[in-house]
């Protein structure tokens, strides 16, 4: 008889069982499966969670704690709708070995790596629809006795494809004694179909030559956005289908799909996003898992991304203030960044830079926005900050708009990012759960001398809500806002100067998680893996040990050297 055979017969039975237990119309008997009982509402049970979807997903949880990689569904009467629903939740996941999913350019490190295909549902609330494929890449450990448990990469975004983010992952050394799984995430560069929409990228390059907020800019850039829409809605795309419930499931179905018990996760930005949710709805697959620069479910918004602006920027400022040279030149940073902010706000400056590879002029206007949105990404070079708000307030705004300009510009920003991913994302789990007002406070609690204009638009996420208007998605379930909680074993990687996704983050996500680690790595922005020897150092140790990771190199950081113009 077949391996687990025998279970996959009860199993099936017990699920064919249920049509004679659960209540029909004409009956009044208890469940086996979820029923509410006597008095539901005054226990303060959730009703809407006793339904059919969720029986199936219990089922489904039970198949993977048993550890049986398939079994047969089948029932009779509701029973029989329930083994319907039971596919439908599961899905029809299937991994083919094959090519390595393409990149952009060239990744050195995936030559000698095992590839294939993940195959899944579009849509696993529709079962009789189309299908989609997702690039699977496996880089081998480098030690010659691997560990059992492979690390899982997820990407940042969100939108950004895990297998372009190979190079960083095995050059901080991640594959010492673990494989390391990278799959590019639905509709994410190398995954078919791919929900890119360049016609965005190439808005926000010709926008850097535009006032940032204004009102003509964004009636440009809805407009950009909802041409993605209508494109993206003639391919037949499902884009309700885009999000971090059908992604966590495809991680899971790849887990199982690969006959591997427990994995790790390692996620970076967006990526601790689908970690945290992985962490809530697919458990039992889950060894460790590493977030670094963490953004919650449960908070993430407008108000979140002002706040972490806020903690990022000051952190940086206090390095400077801490230095004497770099106080001595530079006195009073927050006041001149709060100044050029409102000052700019009041009347944007023009400029005119080359770029590298280019001498074709690039016409840069910048405002109070724009600044505020340079801020919170030149952190990544912290050591030039200082100089360069200096350089602006005394009339030469060259240096921030080369950097404004080259981020907008650079062949890195052109038909990468899965922008039907963001909308679906950020259009079904944040904005229906932020209220425009919630938003600004944010804004105000964070800045309040800075213009409303300012407030309005969170940094990284400008003109959120008329985008969301026109990308019409339906609202993810109220659900995708919990808090996760769970005894996994977990390290929250922060940096000290990450203006992106706050450094409160760490603390914030390990109250409800028992077995959790913090680590704020002083003086780094954001992603710490990406730029701090330390924080890779504190990784893989946490991999080997996550009951206890290796912090020693933290006594050992400095600042940054700031850059001291004559």
């Amino acid at each position: 008889m077949p391996k687990h055979s025998i279970r996959a017969v009860t199993a099936a039975a017990a699920l064919a069982c249920l049509a004679a237990f659960v209540p029909l119309p004409s009956s009044a008997s208890s469940a086996s499966a979820r029923t509410a009982g006597p008095g539901p509402a005054a226990d303060g049970v959730d009703l809407s969670a006793y339904n059919t979807t969720e029986n199936a997903a219990d089922f489904a949880d039970l198949r993977k704690a048993l550890d049986i990689p398939r079994w047969d569904v089948h029932g009779y009467s509701y029973g029989s709708n329930l083994a319907l629903t039971y596919r439908t939740v599961v899905g029809d996941a299937g991994y083919e070995p094959g090519p390595c999913p393409r990149t952009p350019e060239p990744v050195e490190v995936l030559k000698g790596a095992r590839c294939g295909t993940l195959t899944v549902p579009e849509n696993r609330a529709r079962p009789t629809g189309r299908t989609i494929k997702l690039g699977v890449a496996i880089v081998p450990a480098a030690s010659a006795a691997p560990k059992p448990d492979p690390i899982v990469w997820l990407a940042g975004g969100p939108g950004d494809d895990a297998v372009g983010e190979a190079k960083m992952a095995i050059d901080g050394g991640l594959n010492r004694d673990r494989d390391v799984i990278f799959m590019s995430q639905r509709g994410t560069y190398s995954a078919e179909p791919n929900v890119l929409c360049p016609g965005i990228d190439e808005f926000n390059a010709r926008a850097v030559g535009l006032v940032y907020d204004a009102p003509s800019t964004e009636r440009l850039h809805v407009e950009a956005t909802k041409a993605c829409r209508d494109q993206l809605a003639a391919r037949g795309i499902d884009l309700s289908a885009y999000n971090d419930t059908e992604s966590a499931a495809d991680y899971d179905d790849l887990r199982t799909a690969l006959g591997i018990a427990r994995w790790n996760l390692y996620g970076i930005s967006y990526g601790t996003h689908l970690a945290l949710v992985s962490m809530r709805l697919h458990p039992h697959g889950l060894r460790s898992v590493g977030l670094d620069g963490i953004l919650p479910p449960s908070r993430a918004g407008s108000a979140m991304t002002w706040s972490s602006a806020r903690q990022g920027i000051d952190g940086l400022f206090k390095a400077c203030a801490d230095q004497p040279a770099c106080n001595k030149r530079y006195p009073h940073l927050p006041a001149t960044f709060d100044k050029l902010v409102r000052d700019l706000e009041a009347e944007p400056v023009t400029t005119t830079v080359t770029l590298p590879g280019s001498d074709k002029p690039v016409k840069v206007v910048l405002d109070g926005g724009a600044l505020v949105n340079w801020m919170t990404s030149a952190t990544h070079v912290a050591s030039q900050v200082p100089v360069a708000l200096y350089e602006l307030a005394h009339g030469k705004p060259q240096r921030i708009a080369r950097q404004w300009a080259g981020g907008k510009l650079s062949p890195q920003a052109m038909g990468r990012v899965a922008h039907g991913l963001v909308y679906g994302v950020f259009c079904s789990e944040w904005t229906p759960y932020e209220s425009r007002e919630e938003a600004l406070r944010g804004g105000q609690e964070a800045f309040p001398s800075f213009p409303r204009s300012v407030q309005a638009q969170a940094p990284q996420l400008t003109f959120l809500r008329p985008d969301c208007d026109v990308w019409n998605v339906p609202a993810a379930a109220p659900s995708i806002r919990d808090v996760t909680r769970g005894d996994i074993p977990t390290l929250a990687l922060s940096g000290g100067f990450d203006a992106q996704t706050g450094a409160d983050n760490g603390p914030y996500v390990a109250r409800t998680l028992s077995k959790a680690k913090v680590v704020t790595i002083p003086y780094e922005p954001h992603v710490v893996f990406a730029t701090s020897k330390c924080a890779q150092q504190i990784t893989v140790s946490f991999f080997d040990t996550p009951a206890a990771p290796k912090t020693e190199c933290l006594n050992s950081l400095e600042p940054p050297e700031f850059e001291i113009a004559p």
